[in-house]
């Protein structure tokens, strides 16, 4: 005898649609995510195997509780940057990130940071305004006048940050931070972010948003370049 539903249809039957209508709307869920992994793709790489660049851009996050030095992740992103620069792989760092941001001038502290780590300052350019990664990247682009870059950020954000930096006409390879004292906990829950962040990047892609600030054009990477 069939299991009939109130509906009259046969409950086997509805599971199967709901299953595949859950399906359907986890593979559309995914798009995004896969964009930013499927493009992203032959543009990862451990900081030994990593490749040249004049420029390594260095993407901020909030920085430690006394406001004047980098958390453990944006410590691992510096020091991971200035090892490019010391290996010669690297010529100028871009700093950005949220100067007016809730934990503190993240710019600033970044700068300080590398410099006592023996980067030479002339070396080192800020941009405040680098509010999110799709802003990093394309400011990084439209007002430093940057072609090809480094990017350094953790593991978990690295494809979502190349991808929206080559959308964004930047010759963009990723490099894989250091990340001291970053639990298989932690690293799982920042995926999961990631992962929905997606989304909002594939979105913010297919618009062509703009920079939340715009800015004239700024030599100073191409000055430091110089120097």
């Amino acid at each position: 005898m069939t299991d009939v539903g109130a509906s009259g249809v046969p409950v086997r039957r509805r599971l199967r649609r709901l299953a595949v209508l859950g399906v359907a709307v986890l593979v559309l869920a995914s798009l995004p995510w896969l964009w930013t992994t499927l493009t992203a793709r032959g543009h990862l790489y451990a900081e030994a195997d990593a490749p040249s660049a004049d420029v390594v851009i260095v993407l901020g996050t909030a920085v430690a509780a006394d406001r004047q030095r980098p958390s453990d992740r944006l410590t691992g992103r510096l020091d991971t940057a200035a090892a490019l620069v010391t290996s010669g792989r690297a010529r100028v760092v871009l700093v950005s990130g949220d100067g007016g941001g809730t934990s503190g001038n993240e710019p600033a502290v970044m700068t300080a940071y590398l410099t006592e780590r023996g980067v030479d300052p002339r070396r080192v350019v800020a941009d405040p305004f680098g509010l999110d990664t799709y802003d990093s990247c394309a400011r990084a682009r439209q007002v430093y006048g940057v072609q090809r870059a480094l990017v350094v950020t953790q593991s978990y954000h690295l494809s979502r940050a190349v991808t929206l930096c080559r959308h964004l006409g930047l010759d963009a390879d990723g490099v894989i931070a250091r990340c001291a004292g970053c639990s298989s906990a932690l690293l799982a829950e920042k995926s999961v972010r990631d992962y929905f962040a997606s989304g909002k990047a594939a979105w913010d892609a297919a618009r062509g948003r703009a920079p939340a600030v715009r800015s004239p054009a700024d030599p100073a990477v191409q000055n430091a370049l110089r120097g």
